[in-house]
């Protein structure tokens, strides 16, 4: 064949070639992608492993070029596995499960026998019904006996009482006191030793349990009758000259109520409520309210040096 008509050929072998535009490599025209660099003209590399045939391919050269992770033994590496977010939650799950089963077989009972080791007993805090107790000279004392019916209430305390000895323990202060109610059964009958008007007394008393406690507080507060009213609105305990005796002067009458009704006057100092004694007013307004409404009971008051009995018909709350 002569030159000139080799030329035709040539240039049409040419025309069929196209250059890679990556590694500058001649490629066919027809190929989306470099066999010798794998990449995918006009979309950057290309996921292409036929180029792992060539024995020496051309170094990827770029922004573009990513060499591929090759073992110690020549073959590519592989892609290590992640854990997923969902294996993540079922580990944590696990553990939280295992840390609650050791919590409950082993550490709560530990706690609990370290607590009853502290408190020295097993069994529940006794009560004996009243409404808090307070250190002051001579042993504790109480603001007023409550509720209706408490053990307090059935040995004869009011408020006012110093307790000196419970149950054969000589009680200085109010910690002390408290101490003594955890370590003494519940239903137990002790001596209990007070002084009441300089005089010392002595009343057994049966504890009862925070249950049978409740259930006498919820009791009087449903009781059908309703409570007792009185009307008076401010009152202090005073002494009563000449006596070891303490009373409630009243301050306040409330005007047409059951007390200005009956006689009673503002200064008048109450001594006894229905056969009470009355040192408190606490414990006043405790027996107003345990009184039933339209009852009449016998107020005992000093009134100067005078004492003065004066019967009321007790009012009912609304």
């Amino acid at each position: 064949m002569s030159q000139n008509a080799q030329m035709p050929l040539k240039e049409a072998a040419r025309s069929q070639l196209t250059t890679c535009l990556n590694c500058h490599a001649p490629m066919p025209a027809e190929l989306r992608f470099c066999r010798n660099c794998g990449f995918r003209l006009g979309e950057g590399l290309a996921e292409y492993n036929e180029t792992m045939r060539f024995s020496n391919p051309a170094p990827v050269m770029g922004a573009f070029s990513q060499p591929p992770t090759v073992a110690a033994s020549g073959l590519p590496a592989r892609k290590r596995r992640r854990i997923s977010g969902l294996t993540w939650m079922f580990l944590g799950l696990l553990l939280f499960f295992v840390a609650a089963v050791v919590f409950t077989s082993v550490v709560t009972p530990i706690r609990r026998g370290i607590q009853i080791e502290v408190a020295g007993v097993a069994s529940p805090r006794s009560y004996v019904g009243v409404d808090g107790f307070d250190t002051v000279e001579g042993g504790v004392s109480f603001g007023n006996v409550e509720p209706p019916g408490s053990p307090a209430d059935k040995a004869g305390l009011v408020g006012g009482d110093i307790i000196t000895s419970f149950d054969g323990q000589q009680v200085t202060d109010e910690d002390e006191i408290s101490a003594l109610l955890r370590k003494t059964p519940v239903g137990k009958t002790v001596d209990v030793v007070f002084i009441r008007d300089g005089e010392t007394k002595t009343a057994k008393l049966t504890t009862v349990g925070k249950e049978e406690f409740d259930r006498l507080i919820a009791a009087f507060r449903r009781r059908p009758e309703g409570k007792g009213r009185f009307g008076y609105d401010n009152g202090e305990p005073v002494p009563i000259p000449g006596t070891k005796m303490a009373g409630v002067k009243l301050n306040e009458i409330s005007p047409s109520l059951p007390a200005d009704m009956a006689g009673i006057k503002e200064g008048d100092i109450i001594i006894e409520f229905d056969g009470i004694p009355i040192r408190t007013d606490d414990e006043l307004r405790s027996r107003i309210l345990r009184a039933l409404p339209y009852t009449t009971v016998n107020v005992v008051v000093m009134r100067e040096s005078e004492r003065i009995e004066i019967p009321v018909k007790i009012g009912r709350q609304t």
